[in-house]
């Protein structure tokens, strides 16, 4: 039962978008690993139309938040707003009040403005006039951003960056995906929900139950000491790197019908994983190349 429901939210997407298989894979390992999806690539590859359709899919509610070079932090968390009636501050939810937000085109804001999300994004709560509220469970960011080189693009921080489970790259779709996308021309496909708050329950507790030895733990801890003591990397991978790498394995574990990790699921999540948490020496390159191989080079 659980495999058929994460089956059906796969096909969903993909019905939607097409040729871009992996990309779903790694969008449905994030979310149940309760992480934060960051889609890097260029424009018009179906960054948007990935996040949109996977929301969608989930039935939980959804926002989208296009990011501008001039959003204010209060654009993205909301703002009181005097009521003379009630003669007191009223405040105004902002989009991040969503179970799924899409922050599109996230590294066209300012810092001022990406940091707004920070808290959000850890502790799934918005301190704003010294109140904290929380946001609805479960909460996911799925942001997209333009190469760094693109003109008018502001670098994420470190700080932001690491709160992101997963940073992928889709890549251009195969001939024969291509071609049906030509066929079916520019007619948007309605998207409708295929799970519920009690299917995505279960499918977070199924993820819980996932067995991880302490072979598998070794490996972890392992893989990111090493990248602290790498020559060409100066900044590791952080504790809560760490964290998120276990728990995206046992997310992928479950996806692939197992109820124990294993180390295949380390080795093929250390890239999406890790790779935009740490920085490599001011004298390698900083290409996805370079940054790779310098995982490698950690994994040994």
């Amino acid at each position: 039962m659980i495999h058929d429901y994460i089956q059906a939210l796969r096909d969903n997407v993909a019905s939607v978008l097409k040729g871009q298989s992996e990309a779903v894979e790694m969008a449905v390992i994030c979310f149940l690993a309760a992480g934060h999806l960051l889609i890097e690539d260029v424009p018009g590859v179906g960054k948007t139309t990935l996040a949109s359709a996977f929301a969608q899919s989930l039935g939980l509610s959804y926002r989208r938040l296009q990011f501008t070079s001039d959003i204010l932090p209060s654009d993205i968390l909301g703002v009181s707003i005097y009521d003379p009636k009630a003669a007191e501050f009223v405040f105004h939810e902002g989009p991040i009040f969503t179970n799924i937000l899409l922050a599109d085109e996230i590294n066209r804001a300012e810092p001022r403005a990406q940091s707004a999300l920070l808290e959000a994004m850890f502790e799934r709560q918005v301190s704003l006039d010294g109140v904290t509220r929380d946001l609805p469970d479960p909460f996911m960011v799925i942001a997209t951003q333009n190469p760094v080189d693109f003109s008018g693009t502001f670098p994420l921080p470190d700080s932001q960056l690491d709160r992101f489970l997963f940073r992928i790259s889709m890549g251009y779709p195969d001939e024969a995906s291509e071609r049906e996308i030509l066929r079916a021309g520019v007619r948007a496909v309605p998207v409708r929900p295929v799970l519920d708050p009690a299917k995505i329950r279960e499918l977070f507790d199924a993820v819980e139950a996932i067995h991880a030895s302490e072979d598998i733990m070794d490996d972890v801890l392992r893989l990111v000491h090493r990248t602290r003591a790498s020559a060409s990397i100066v900044q590791g991978a952080s504790t809560r790197a760490m964290r998120d790498l276990l728990q995206a394995a046992k997310a992928r574990a479950l996806v692939h019908k197992r109820d124990f990790v294993l180390p295949e699921d380390i080795q093929k999540l250390a890239v999406p994983a890790l790779a935009h948490r740490i920085r490599l020496a001011s004298s390698a390159s900083a290409d996805e190349r370079t940054v790779i191989e310098a995982l490698a080079s950690a994994k040994g």
